[in-house]
This record gives structure tokens, sequence and C-alpha cells, in this order.
């Protein structure tokens, strides 16, 4: 793919994981990134190990982009932004409402002399609103969503940041890229309201339509994608492992039932769903992950053992795609 981006100037004002890696994207994408950050720096420098005397984070989130320490909050370091500004066709930011226009840099202050800019803001409630103040990070807006307490039992912790990067970044480079396209029609900029707790809603796509028609109240792990069928969940092998059950349509249950030998009684549409679950745990709990890695290979039922990190990374056919070729320093 050619660099589709070459010509266009990003400021990012961005800190941390949703706004840095947006930037990242549209720096790969052939996009000249521009990372504004104030004397106290990124606040990924403080986290994980170090990578050639670079925090790996802070190194992942940023390669490929230019580094500008300006103080805004003082005449010189505004003056020295000035002309950055005149290049700009995007300003990426992720502060608080209301953080960027005490800066003189809001959007309303800008679209006077930069009516072309397209100025993306990520927060986690919104530009508006009376919870547009409040702090939080990802776990709070998934929580705040709705979507923490459709899991079974005591839900765990996800071992994903999917509201800073499903519901933060994607949506942050989906929206630039469509602005600068209606920009290459009308010639106007944009202001970007992109609130990763709204944009954790989509996720509950198969409740919301229940709940908005009918009143509908989705029982937590008793759906169908939540654990409530015996054919969408994860059971535990003897040493410790989850197979991954994703068996939904009628073709990969047959194909699964038979590939474990779990009773016909057990596999039909008739069955208790409780009982089918403990019997089909009590199949799996039996033999190791090796053993129904090898199983499930063979049946093409949609089901799979689940990988460590390090052997999801190994992998031959992410390996043959080239998954991983780019690296720091890359």
């Amino acid at each position: 793919m050619t660099q589709p981006l070459s010509g266009i100037t990003v400021l990012d004002f961005s800190t941390l994981l949703p706004g840095p890696l947006a930037g990242l994207i549209l720096a790969e994408s052939g996009a000249r990134v521009i990372k504004i950050e104030g004397p106290a720096g990124d606040g990924m420098t403080d986290l994980g190990p170090d990578w050639n005397g670079t925090p790996a984070l802070y190194a992942s989130l940023n390669c490929g982009k230019e580094r500008v320490t300006l103080d805004l909050k003082t005449a010189e370091g505004r003056e020295r932004l000035a002309p950055l500004l005149d290049e700009a066709d995007v300003l990426l930011e992720q502060f608080r409402p209301g953080v960027m226009t005490r800066l003189g840099l809001g959007f309303e202050q800008l679209k006077i002399s930069h009516p072309c800019l397209i100025y993306c803001s990520i927060t986690g409630y919104g530009q508006t609103g009376p919870g547009a103040q409040r702090a939080g990070h990802d776990l709070n807006y998934i929580g705040d969503s709705g979507i923490l307490m459709l899991a079974p039992g005591a839900p765990s912790i996800p071992p994903v940041l999917a509201a800073d990067i499903a519901a933060g970044t994607y949506p942050a480079v989906m929206n630039i890229l469509l602005a600068l396209v209606q920009r290459e029609r009308n010639g106007a900029g944009a202001h970007l309201d992109i609130s990763m707790t709204e944009n954790m809603f989509p996720f509950a796509f198969w409740a919301l339509p229940g709940l908005h028609a009918s009143g509908f109240q989705p029982k937590p792990g008793g759906e169908w994608i939540t654990g409530g069928s015996p054919r969408y969940r994860s059971y535990q092998t003897s040493d410790g492992v989850l197979a991954c059950v994703a068996a939904l349509e009628q073709r990969f249950w047959i194909a699964f039932c038979e590939a474990i030998g779990l009773e016909d009684r057990l596999a039909s549409a008739d069955a208790d769903p409780g009982m089918a679950i403990r019997s089909i745990q009590a199949i799996i709990g039996a033999r190791d992950a090796a053993h129904w890695r090898g199983v499930f290979e063979k049946a093409d039922c949609c089901c799979t053992v689940a990988r460590t990190l390090e052997e999801a990374v190994g992998d031959a056919h992410f390996h043959a795609r080239g998954v991983f070729d780019h690296k720091l320093g890359n």
C-alpha cells in the first residue's frame, strides 16, 4: 500500500495511549506527525521496560513522529507553536474539555484563523454533558457503558484496553479520515468529539435492540455470547488452559459434539444448557490442552485452545503474514 496521507501534517498534543496510537497510525499511513509535549513530557515515559534507553511503551507509540517540547503556558511556547499550527491539517488532543481553550487553543478559537483545521478531541465522556469533566480510565469507561456487567459472575478486569483503543483510537482515526475526505469537498475543517464511553455501546449491539424495543434486560453471563449457551463459552482443560468453543452454527456444533464424543441427547437443541455445559466441561477437563488442540485442528468446528501471548507471537501463521515484521527501531 502506498502512503495515502503523504502531505498531511498532524499536531499530536495527546499523551498515554488513545491519541498517541491514533497519531502512530496516521504516521504509518504517511502523515507528518509532530508530537507536542510539555516540559514534563509524556506520562508513558514512566511505564514499562526500557528499549535502548527509551521506555518501550513510549517508543512503540511514538516512533516515526517528530517531537517538539513546548511550554504552552508561556508566550514563548505559544509563539513557537504558531508556525506549526499554520502547517497543520489535523490537531489531535486528549485533555479534559476546556483545557485547550484555557491555553488559547480551543477549536472555536482556532477555527477563526485556521478554518480548514480538523480538530480531534478524545475524552472519556465527550465535550458536553454533566459528566464531561469526570476523570477516568479504560476500566471506568467499560464499566460506565454497561458492558462489564454483561459478563458472568464477578467480572474480572478485561485483559485488553478496549475503551482506549477500540472506542478511542479507532474512532478517532476513522473520523479524521472521513473529515479529510469531507474537507476535499467543501474546504471546511471540523471538530471531532470522540467519547470513549459512548463508543463502547456498539459492542453491546446484540443486546441494545431488545432493550430499546421491549425493555429486555440481558442476564449477565446468561445470553448466547456471554456464556449462557454451551456452544459459545470457554472450558478448562486438565492442565488449566482454556478451550475456546464458538460453535454457534449448527454444522459447527455437530462437528464439535462429534469431535469430543458428547452424547446425542446433550447435543440436541432441546437439551438443558446447564447440563450440556457441565458434561462438556467434564469431557474437556479430562484431557490436556495439547490433546484438544490436535482434535480441534482436525474438526473444523470454530474451536481453538487459548495461547499465551508468547505462543501467539511465535505462531507460524502470523509470521508468514509478516504481522510482527515491523518492530521497534525498524
